[in-house]
């Protein structure tokens, strides 16, 4: 009588590792990526530039930062220029103003040096609007489609697509305990509320990536902050940007062209990684074993 009961657990002892084995090959995304810094998000009261992460992004600073100082001195001048009339020309130090109707050195003056002053930016700025345009060949290309109000990924080269979605959208976009739980589950806290996403658009560092940009119903915008790119996705035509990270870690960014009433809650996040864990993840996903990352 005891015979079938040994059988019976000596097969169960036999089947049951076969029945964990699928479980034992499930891949986490924390797993493959591991603890990646969070590098480009705004920051509460901020008023300066998020950390540049590409050429692109530096250029912009820079151009930036010389049209500040160009801004400047042209305003402290005028500003003084101003002042010194006021304070010599005024009814009490010069009660017999001079009468005349032109001076053509200060005219030629005040054309040629604004013009100076524009071909100057002009020769700045351009170089920096050039490179953003000028697309080059990349080494992973990815498809971008938004719609409200979310983003859809394809990854042509890998045949690979998926949608990404905030954390949060499913509650109201407003975060309840449920959302809460998601961002902990996700590797994120509360700071990243309305900027973290289900999935991420996931990129090699050190890897020139092009960005197809396309809207299926009205038109958006995808922008990273860090990287120095935007671009409108505008229905029925397909754009292009471009960047190339060059430090591993999570850059968020929004849709900056107003879509709708949840235009707001349109966030993008993007994991830069090593070559290494890019390669895991694409294997992963299209193994099925991801659900979010």
């Amino acid at each position: 009588m005891k015979m079938p009961n040994l059988r019976a657990a000596l097969g169960a002892s036999l089947i049951a590792p076969l029945t964990a084995l699928p479980a034992a090959a499930q891949t986490t995304a924390a797993e493959i990526f591991g603890e990646l810094p969070i590098i480009g998000q705004p920051s509460t009261g901020g008023i300066g530039f998020q950390p540049a992460a590409t050429s692109l992004a530096r250029d912009i600073h820079w151009l930036d930062g010389l049209l500040l100082v160009m801004i400047t001195i042209i305003v402290l001048f005028v500003t003084g220029l101003i002042a010194w009339v006021i304070v010599k020309y005024n009814r009490r130090s010069n009660d017999d103003p001079a009468q005349f109707t032109h001076n053509s050195p200060l005219e030629v003056t005040w054309t040629l040096v604004p013009i100076l002053i524009l071909v100057s930016i002009g020769a700045f700025s351009l170089p920096v609007l050039f490179d953003q345009q000028r697309i080059p060949e990349g080494d992973v290309v990815v498809k971008v489609s938004g719609f409200q109000w979310a983003w859809e990924y394809e990854y042509p080269e890998e045949d690979i697509s998926f949608q990404s979605y905030m954390i949060g959208a499913d509650t109201g976009n407003m975060l309840t305990e449920d959302s809460r739980a998601q961002l902990i589950a996700a590797g994120y806290t509360e700071d990243q509320f309305r900027l973290a996403t289900d999935t991420s658009v996931v990129v090699p560092v050190g890897k020139t990536i092009v960005m197809q940009v396309t809207g299926l119903d009205v038109i958006h915008s995808w922008t990273i902050p860090s990287f120095g790119v935007k671009q409108d996705g505008i229905p029925g035509r397909l754009a292009q940007l471009w960047f190339e990270a060059e430090e591993e870690g999570i850059y968020f960014g929004q849709c900056s062209e107003l879509c709708g009433i949840a235009h707001a809650f349109m966030p993008i996040t993007v994991k830069v990684v090593s070559e290494e864990a890019y390669a895991q993840w694409l294997e992963a996903v299209k193994a099925g074993e991801l659900e979010t990352w």
